[in-house]
């Protein structure tokens, strides 16, 4: 029965994530589009207080106008607790992150005076003057200067129109039930003919699938939220700098698949040590993980490994046993200075090659090809003393406001979370060279 399982849920992965797939959703959406007459209707989810969709509503009139679209505008709540853990950190970080996307892209910064999300009062008067220009077909105007009311210090005040408490409520209802129902659980998140965009991170998917369909206005301008990566430029004095990357994974995470490559190239490029510090998954910790989060992030994850060039879909996941006889492999691969082998092996095998971890073959063969024989898998199945690595990783992890991977620290620097991030450890990383 496990063996029947495994194979459903690895033909299921790779179905649901194979580009020929989307590119077949995305061209029958299309043909009813321009069969039907309907316009190109993008639905924006917007959230009060999240600093991400802060950023989202500045951009709103440029998307618009930039674009032949409808834009539908909803107010939702904030997500559930089993979608976003840890919440104290999650508003300490979303603040601290949203600050450097701001930067990079030219937008107003979310400010707080408390130091984390604004209080409850101010909340409710920016979502009673949201609702209100809702109603008013005004939202797209309206919204970045209601929302800078909540975010600047020095912004006007809300306009004069108010929704009642009661009309909030029934937004908000209203807009989580279509983002539940279709398939999110975040705010700042855009849905446009079955696929999800997060954020200003996601935005360039979106434009780049409007511009395919011949939607943009200014074909030869550039994107509002071009994507950030990593460029390994050339360097004035190249050898070791000194510095240290520490770069918090799990095995669990195929986002850790997707970043491994990168971070040991800036590793590599920059003449850092690379510290590979495994923690358990967030689900072998008593955290719970929706369907809509889960079948969201697979889905993501193959349209960032597309865009990277990197396998992705034939998929086992390695949750449970899997994940701990990994790590105790890791643990020792780490001691003999190949971690970084094992992990990509690893990683590539259970998220691209549909190999099992949980069974000793798919060990081996996941072992063997990062140089490791039998008789060294045997050797490091047998130690325990992986779990108390994993469990001072995981301490240092919350030590820096982070909980979830992949996360990167250089040196004693404040940490970044996401492989959506590893532009900004370049920019450390380059500054250790001078």
């Amino acid at each position: 029965m496990s063996a029947l399982k495994t194979q459903i849920g690895r033909t299921f992965v790779r179905l649901y994530t194979h580009p020929g797939l989307r590119r077949l959703r995305r061209a029958r959406a299309t043909l009813w589009r321009r069969v039907s007459g309907a316009p190109a209707q993008v639905h924006y989810f917007h959230q009060a207080d999240d600093p991400y969709s802060h950023l989202c509503a500045q951009v709103l009139s440029r998307l618009v106008g930039n674009y032949e679209i409808t834009l539908v505008p909803h107010l939702v709540s904030p997500p559930h607790e089993s979608a976003a853990p840890e919440r104290a950190r999650l508003a300490h970080w979303s603040l601290r992150d949203a600050a450097t996307l701001a930067k990079a892209y030219g937008l107003q910064a979310p400010q707080s005076s408390q130091g984390g999300l604004p209080g409850a009062s101010a909340v409710q008067a920016t979502e009673e003057a949201l609702a209100a220009a809702l109603d008013a077909g005004t939202f797209v105007a309206q919204a970045a200067s209601i929302s800078a009311g909540l975010w600047q210090a020095t912004a006007p005040g809300l306009p004069h129109a108010l929704a009642t408490p009661e009309r909030v409520a029934a937004c908000k209802t209203q807009g989580d039930a279509l983002r539940k129902r279709t398939g999110h659980y975040l705010g700042g998140t855009f849905f446009y003919a079955g696929e999800w965009y997060w954020g200003l991170d996601r935005m360039h998917f979106l434009e780049e699938r409007l511009r395919e369909e011949s939607l943009c206005r200014l074909p030869t301008a550039p994107l509002l939220a071009p994507v950030h990566e990593v460029a390994l430029a050339p360097l004035q004095s190249p050898g070791a700098s000194g510095a240290t990357v520490d770069y918090f994974l799990s095995f669990r995470s195929p986002y850790t698949y997707l970043a491994l490559p990168r971070v040991r190239a800036l590793a590599a490029h920059y003449g850092a040590q690379l510290r590979l510090r495994f923690v358990l998954p967030m689900v072998m910790r008593g955290l719970p993980v929706p369907v809509e989060k889960r079948l969201y992030i697979v889905s993501d994850v193959a349209r960032e490994a597309q865009r990277l060039g990197m396998a992705f879909g034939n998929a086992v996941d390695p949750v449970g046993k899997p994940v701990e006889r990994g790590y105790a492999l890791l643990h020792r691969a780490i001691k003999d200075g190949r971690g970084v082998e094992l992990a990509s092996s690893f990683l590539q095998g259970v998220w691209a090659d549909g190999l099992d971890a949980g069974t000793d073959a798919g060990l081996h063969a996941i072992a063997a090809r990062a140089g490791f024989d039998a008789a060294w898998v045997h050797a490091a199945l047998h130690a325990t003393d992986w779990q108390a690595v994993a469990a001072a990783n995981r301490e240092d992890l919350l030590a820096l406001e982070l909980w979830g991977v992949p996360s990167f620290r250089v040196n004693d620097l404040p940490g970044h979370w996401g492989q959506d991030r590893l532009w900004v450890i370049e920019q450390e990383l380059r500054a250790t060279q001078v």
